[in-house]
């Protein structure tokens, strides 16, 4: 099945989905993010087939998300570590797990805790103001277009839509 490509919509979710929207993508981050980096524990940790991990990989390597870097000289070995762009999906990863922890978890809870090595606690990823650190709700925010906004398939202009949402 042919996918369409997204990446010219204009919509920051539409792109980030485009590289980052299917499951094994977001389980190969995660894996790499929590220090499963070379190609053949990888293949063994998520069950993928060879084919479709390369693909990944060479897909979040074009992006600039991982880069290969070589760990062994003789034979030569690389593996796999996250850019600064691909650290920065952690966040993103944290949000859908606590969102799948919440409504997925099931009776015997979640299956990995998050751990803050700052203070010492179990924690759950909070989306928060970046001004006022108040928690991110959908009824307390309003999708406005931005700078980079134009019209187009999947770029419906939210602010009158979601406004109205939020008179009596």
């Amino acid at each position: 099945m042919t996918r369409t490509p997204l990446s010219d919509v204009a919509c920051s979710i539409a792109r980030a989905t485009d590289l980052f929207g299917d499951a094994w993508t977001a389980l190969i981050m995660r894996d790499v993010l929590t220090g499963i980096s070379r190609f053949d524990d990888l293949a063994e940790d998520l069950g993928i087939s060879r084919k479709v991990l390369t693909a990944r990989l060479s897909r979040l390597v074009e992006e600039g998300v991982l880069a290969r870097e070589r760990y062994q000289e003789r034979p030569p070995r690389e593996h796999y570590v996250a850019t600064a762009k691909g650290e920065e999906l952690y966040p993103v990863l944290l949000a859908l797990a606590a969102w799948g922890d919440r409504w997925y978890g099931g009776e015997a809870g979640p299956p990995a805790r998050v751990h803050h090595l700052t203070c010492g606690r179990d924690t759950t990823m909070v989306a928060a103001c970046a001004h006022c650190a108040e928690p991110l709700t959908v009824d307390n925010t309003l999708a406005l277009p931005g700078p980079g906004g134009r019209i187009g398939p999947g770029t419906r202009l939210l602010g009158p839509l979601i406004a109205s949402r939020h008179t009596p």
